[in-house]
């Protein structure tokens, strides 16, 4: 194992003394519009919980593949249709262990904002909680899931030979922690430096064995919804992350080379003002699409039941009979009826037929076409 040339964690520098911001002020500010502009959006939606669904299983995807888990959307929604229809226990169906990973990432995000809507601040127990089911099958199993790591971790080529990252040490973890979590609730830097500075100090200090980058993306989403900078926990940062992969990571290594902060502002900051208005524009084609959907499934239902069935089909956008009449409460022959009247409009399409006990797979093309990654 070659530490000669591997980047070490910057001991005794976080928090920064100062943060300059003559030289990032541009892009705080663009950022500060770019997300404000997203958070609007997001009021004015009728249920952001519903059209913004397929952004999370998105952002669940493109986390996941920045650490080697390759899934897609595709294959997430059409498995969590056969968990639905089946009643199986998820880990027990013979399905990819990269899919069942990556809807865990999926399903700790959605628990972690439940958490927080039931008071849980961003702490150890909440840290902690979110690995323990993000790590609860697969790879990650193996690796202490729920608990801080008690040897030091590296980071490095996949075959370990070659060592560019040597995290904080295990027993100086705690009071790392402690110092990020003091940072969060008392420090006065605008929100979205503290979400730079936390983001950055998470991933350096690497505190579990294994899902470090995926639960410091998750908590961008959660600190900017708890400190009210958005109104609804739907902003997702990794496509712009994974397309950036490089820069993100040189960036980082770079505060604990030189001690350089505000370029990795800079960097964070131009992240989220993209992000956001790549959002936007897809929130915004959602919900015109929802709106079109709108007038097309009453018209073609002209049933009590008209927007249960919106609903569900957009918030699962592949699904099988059993799981429409059972999940939006819809009289079984009803379902069956709607169904084939969305079929015969064009609006629904046949992904599989019925076989056996299996019931058919259709998929809400429409909506699948806006979020696939």
């Amino acid at each position: 194992m070659n530490l000669q040339n591997a980047t070490r964690y910057h001991e005794g520098l976080f928090p920064p003394e100062k943060i300059h911001y003559e030289p990032i002020i541009n892009e705080l500010l663009a950022a500060e519009q770019a997300l404000a502009r997203f958070d609007q959006m997001l009021k004015n939606l009728h249920n952001s919980e519903i059209l913004l669904a397929p952004l999370r299983n998105q952002e669940a995807v493109l986390s996941s593949r920045m650490e080697g888990t390759i899934s897609t959307i595709d294959e997430i929604m059409e498995f969590e249709a056969n968990v639905k229809e089946d009643h199986e226990d998820t880990y027990n169906m013979d399905v990819r262990s990269d899919v069942i990973e990556t809807l865990l990432y999926q399903r700790s995000l959605r628990n972690a904002q439940k958490g927080m809507e039931a008071g849980y601040q961003i702490s150890d127990s909440l840290i902690k909680q979110i690995h323990q089911q993000l790590l609860s099958f697969g790879r990650g199993a193996s690796k202490s899931p729920g608990a801080y790591k008690t040897e030091q971790n590296f980071i490095g080529d996949q075959a370990g030979r070659q060592i560019s990252y040597v995290p904080i040490e295990p027993e100086k973890l705690q009071d790392g922690m402690e110092r990020l979590f003091t940072y969060l609730k008392s420090n006065t830097h605008p929100v979205l430096i503290r979400t730079a500075l936390m983001h950055l100090e998470f991933e350096a200090l690497h505190p579990f064995k294994d899902g470090n980058g995926r639960i410091g993306r998750m908590l961008i989403t959660l600190f900017l919804w708890q400190q009210q900078i958005i109104s609804a926990p739907h902003f997702y940062i990794s496509g712009y992350l994974e397309e950036h992969k490089d820069a993100y990571i040189n960036r980082m290594r770079e505060v604990s080379k030189t001690g350089n902060w505000e370029q990795w502002c800079a960097f964070f900051l131009t992240a989220v003002k993209e992000q956001a208005t790549q959002n936007l524009e897809i929130a915004e084609q959602i919900n015109r699409l929802y709106e079109d959907m709108k007038l097309r499934v009453s018209g073609t239902l002209a049933s009590k039941w008209s927007m249960q069935v919106l609903d569900y089909i957009f918030t699962y956008p592949k699904f099988r009979l059993p799981n429409l009449y059972r999940t939006a409460g819809i009289p079984e022959k009803s379902a069956s009826t709607f169904i084939k009247k969305l079929l015969d409009e064009g609006l629904l399409y046949l992904q599989q037929e019925a076989a056996g006990r299996k019931s058919a797979l259709y998929s809400f093309e429409p909506l699948m076409r806006l979020v696939r990654v």
